[in-house]
């Protein structure tokens, strides 16, 4: 009788994860945020920030797992001041962090209970970071996601090995695979139910066994079970799963593959997030320089709008707790031009035309906001939008302009002292 009660509740178990994904009302509120939000911080930060060498350092530089984990004992992050942090997201116009809560190294960024290998018990600085955040921003009104690595270089049951972390790492060739799914179950369970509301968990790391048996579902259920209005998306470079509620783009826009990460990945019908990076690392890098202009980010999350996505701009903080002032002043001049325009960039979703050469349109309501990030020509000539428009203006300054109607399209003349530097904005009302 035991033995067929147990059968039972596997097989009522093995129905139940064979139910096609339903979203929760409050996980479809979430999503509903998401798409307004826009824009967002990402951060990289772990011990790794010590070495100054990006948050690949431990596979790149072959750093054996034992030898890796004297660096723990370096990483004192005095200077970190969660509310000087959530405070410059607030006022570079972002409305979420996304913050590595455990990298493909394996340290724990909180005070984790399935493992002393993380940030309260092996650093000097004895502190959870992820508490002391996860609390700002609460106090603050800023979205907290937790970006969480699948893949694992420390862990001695990620075995069989992938494609990464191999024979480098002096870990035994052998492991239980279940065991180290359980291990990262239980760790997820610790993130979001010790941390107050967790608007997503971000997934990275699939792709290093791709054929693996990674219990998604299980895991994808677990996380909606513990905190239903929480988002999951992961950073695969496929399709979207059962289970997931966003799909990510890395450092491309969706529908594009210039960097030969996104191969056949099609964009969905899920909310939309594309990453990059300040300068050209994700962790942090003491010789890296590559930070890129004001124009070049402003045009970025404009064109992720566009795109009807969220831009995830990130950071990788110094090994003592503070953002590059660079990176500080970059953030905060975004902010201002955020402030100016960003009724055209939030709330939004991508506009009646397709991304041009020349620019992006987004919309909200009757209003198509006409993004030109290019000049080609002396007239700004558009094809149909389907409707009828009733008046043109520049958003700036809300001056008139002249435009042209016919069954072909739309020629809107703007003269040259009203063109700005990095986007000149037409604010068009739709009868």
């Amino acid at each position: 009788m035991k033995r067929l009660f147990f059968l039972l509740i596997l097989f009522q178990a093995s129905v139940a994860v064979a139910q096609p994904y339903q979203p929760t009302e409050e996980n479809l509120k979430t999503r509903q945020w998401f798409e307004e939000a826009r824009f967002g911080l990402f951060v990289h930060w772990g011990v790794y920030s010590v070495l100054g060498d990006g948050e690949w350092v431990m596979n790149n530089q072959r750093i054996p797992a034992a030898t890796y984990e004297k660096l723990p004992s370096f990483f004192n992050p005095t200077e970190f001041n969660a509310a000087e942090w959530v405070s410059m997201v607030k006022d570079a116009g972002m409305k979420y962090i996304t913050i590595t809560s455990k990298h493909h190294d394996g340290f724990a960024m909180w005070d984790s209970k399935v493992s002393d290998y993380n940030v309260v018990k092996k650093t000097p600085y004895g502190k959870d970071i992820l508490k002391m955040l996860a609390e700002e921003c609460q106090k603050q009104g800023i979205k907290l996601f937790f970006y969480h690595s699948q893949l694992d270089w420390h862990h001695p049951d990620y075995f069989p090995r992938g494609g990464t972390g191999v024979s480098y790492t002096g870990r035994p060739e052998s492991g239980d695979w279940n065991k180290y799914l359980d291990y990262m179950d239980t760790q997820l369970t610790e993130l979001l139910t010790g941390y107050g509301p967790i608007a997503g968990i971000w997934f990275d790391g699939m792709w290093d066994k791709p054929k693996a048996e990674w219990r998604l579902r299980q895991t994808y259920d677990l996380i909606h079970r513990l905190q239903p209005s929480a988002m999951v998306g992961s950073n695969h470079h496929l399709a979207p799963f059962e289970g997931e509620d966003f799909q990510m783009f890395e450092k491309d826009l969706p529908g594009h593959n210039t960097t030969g990460f996104s191969g056949d990945q099609k964009v969905g019908s899920l909310p939309l997030e594309t990453c990059e990076t300040i300068n050209n690392t994700w962790g942090f890098n003491l010789q890296d320089q590559a930070h890129k202009s004001k124009a070049d980010l402003i045009r970025y999350v404009i064109k992720a709008a566009g795109y009807g996505a969220n831009f995830l701009l990130n950071v990788g903080p110094m090994p003592n707790g503070k953002i590059q002032p660079e990176h500080v002043k970059l953030l905060g001049q975004m902010g201002e031009w955020m402030r100016k325009n960003g009724e055209t960039i939030y709330g939004t979703k991508g506009g009646p035309l397709t991304p041009r050469t020349w620019g992006v349109t987004t919309q909200k309501g009757n209003k198509v906001y006409v993004h030109v990030l290019n000049w080609e020509d002396e007239t700004l000539t558009l094809p149909s939008l389907g409707k009828k428009i009733a008046s043109a203006k520049m958003f700036s300054d809300r001056t008139p302009l002249k435009f042209t109607e016919t069954d072909l399209g739309l020629s809107i003349k703007i003269p040259k002292g009203k063109r700005e530097e990095i986007d000149t904005i037409v604010e068009l009302e739709l009868k």
